[in-house]
């Protein structure tokens, strides 16, 4: 027998499927500021419009096997994998806190993450409205925020807190990174994007995202250097594994003591 909470978490896993085709089309539209309403989905090499019955998250993929039906270019990849991750992470974060006002919040963090995420590992870039945009939703939702102690206003300070540490520690990392290393270490966004996440974790998260996402970065630049032949000076996107530190924090908040006591 299907319980109540199965069912939810199915309609969250739908409910991520479809949003996540979309967010493709986030992805793929606004570095190129392009409306992302309209026109409606068509193919960006032959500019076909795109059929209901071939916009279907992963099955279409799958149905077409990674080619468009009319001009039988390549779909990428990324398509069904970002829509396979909307619909895992939005069933992970439903079930973790279950239908509340804080895993909306959350929820829309998490999509902000993924869609930014993508762009920087493209382009190179995190724009604003997503960095920003984490921080305004942040402080809009810090006085249900779990992992905050306190009443409302407590909870809405610590969350400015999170704030200011995420930007100016990390805007103190850049600099003294580019002095170190006399280039630029760590991009605008990535200091705008540390603020927004800390708005949500608070001070002690920002410290365990960037060191967990540096560890991630680190495993990155490594596996380049030897399967791609990247050299140890080349640039990486950093805001894709600040995210993924950031997730696991949006999951389980880890505090530095917790860093310390595992290693």
């Amino acid at each position: 027998m299907i319980t109540t909470n199965t069912l939810i978490l199915i309609f969250a896993g739908l409910f991520g499927l479809v949003l996540g085709s979309f967010f493709n089309v986030c992805i793929y539209r606004i570095p190129r500021e392009k409306s992302i309403v309209w026109p409606a989905s068509f193919c960006p090499k032959c500019n076909t419009p795109i059929r209901w019955y071939d916009n279907i998250p992963v099955l279409s993929f799958l149905f077409l096997r990674a080619k468009c039906r009319h001009c039988k270019a390549p779909i990428s990849w990324q398509y069904p994998l970002v829509e396979s991750i909307t619909a895992l992470l939005t069933v992970l974060f439903v079930y973790r806190y279950g239908l509340s006002v804080w895993t909306i919040g959350v929820l829309a963090a998490v999509y902000f993450l993924i869609i930014l995420s993508v762009i920087d590992m493209q382009l190179m870039i995190i724009p604003d409205r997503f960095s920003l945009g984490l921080i305004v939703l942040g402080l809009a939702f810090a006085w249900c925020n779990p992992n905050f102690e306190g009443v409302w206003w407590q909870k809405e300070l610590y969350s400015l807190l999170g704030a200011a540490v995420g930007l100016l520690g990390t805007l103190a990392i850049a600099l003294i990174g580019s002095w170190i290393f006399k280039k630029e270490a760590m991009g605008g966004g990535d200091v705008k994007l540390m603020a927004g996440i800390g708005a949500f974790i608070g001070w002690q998260g920002v410290i365990t995202t960037i060191v967990i996402g540096s560890f991630f970065g680190l495993v990155y630049a490594v596996f380049l250097m030897i399967f791609k032949g990247k050299k140890g000076g080349d640039a990486i996107p950093f805001g894709p594994f600040l995210s993924l530190a950031a997730l696991v924090n949006f999951f389980y908040l880890i505090t530095p003591a917790m860093l310390v006591i595992e290693f």
